[in-house]
């Protein structure tokens, strides 16, 4: 099997003007120009996982840029599909955001919904997020064959944060990859992720650098292979080998970025771009990205809509073999 990478290296374009940013009033001002009231950033997972780490950094890096107050409303349940519902009964009000990431496109393709990633309205990209595979500290694995090796023998109980989440697909893509099959215990978020490997409900997890790197620090946590392409450069974790170098020919990318109900207007839709493209140039993006450890490919409006098309593409693709 080849190495799969959903991660796009896109300029960021459509660049829009970012009208009545001062006012949180209502909805169209006299003049036409959108006013946001009220906003309500969902996340569709529980609190202490990656997906709220990028919500509130999102719905923070949005006040900072149009004024606005962006509450956030953790919705979570269904692996993602309770909160995406939620935004989809929201259609043409521009005051509702969701925090979002590959699971608007495994959602549709794996589960029966009324929805796909083009009833909504994408935003923004703010970029890409791979996983590492990790263990509890004792645990005897050292490497991902050592994984891949005990599941041909004695079976491994693996970890994954919703039933159709990017911990479900790279597991998938390393059953494909070496023929093995992994028991698997589905869990809401990475916090709990983490709370089963330390409570040794189960033997390994795939979880986003920046969800994991506290319990990594402390020793609490190691990582044994990274599913990317190469190294990452990132000090904290740049020893951690890639799963291809351990001959386990998987690689796939998580996007995150955030979404509008469908139905929306042009000028809501372009005030939405332009207060991304602001939060997007900030030091407050910069620290995100970095402090979760992720690559910063923002792309924003019809651009993402072309990524999406792409990855959904991709995903079904990974999904079906």
């Amino acid at each position: 099997m080849k190495s799969r990478t959903t991660t796009a290296l896109i300029g960021a374009v459509a660049v829009a003007a970012l009208a009545g940013c001062s006012s949180t009033s209502g909805a169209p001002a006299a003049d036409g120009a959108f006013e946001p009231q009220d906003v309500r950033m969902i996340v569709p997972f529980s609190a202490g996982g990656g997906s709220d780490a990028s919500g509130r950094a999102i719905a923070s890096g949005l006040e900072a840029a149009s004024g606005a107050t962006v509450t956030v409303e953790n919705r979570e349940g269904g692996s993602g599909a309770v909160g995406y519902s939620h935004l989809f009964a929201q259609e043409g009000n521009p005051n509702y955001l969701l925090a979002s990431e590959t699971t608007l496109l495994s959602l549709p393709l794996t589960t029966e919904v009324d929805y796909d990633y083009e009833s909504f309205t994408p935003i923004m990209k703010l970029g890409d997020d791979y996983t590492l595979v990790v263990v509890p500290a004792d645990s005897p694995f050292e490497t991902c064959t050592d994984v891949v090796d005990a599941a041909k023998s004695d079976g491994v109980v693996v970890a994954v944060s919703g039933a159709i989440s990017l911990d479900e697909i790279v597991f998938s893509l390393i059953e494909q990859d070496q023929d093995v099959t992994f028991d698997r215990v589905p869990y809401e978020s990475g916090s709990e992720v983490i709370a089963g490997l330390l409570g040794g409900t189960v033997e390994v997890g795939s979880l986003n650098p920046g969800e994991v790197l506290g319990q990594l620090e402390s020793g609490d946590l190691r990582a044994l292979c990274s599913l990317s392409e190469e190294r990452y450069e990132y000090e904290q974790i740049a020893e951690v080998p890639t799963a291809i170098e351990q001959g386990i020919d998987v690689a796939f990318a998580q996007w995150r970025g955030f979404i509008a109900p469908g139905g929306i207007s042009d000028e809501a839709r372009d005030y939405w771009i332009a207060a991304a493209e602001e939060y997007a140039a900030s030091e407050e993006y910069t620290a995100y990205i970095e402090e979760n450890l992720m690559q910063p490919n923002a792309i924003y409006g019809d651009e993402f809509v072309e990524y999406l098309g792409q990855n959904s593409a991709d995903l079904e693709a990974a999904l079906a073999e």
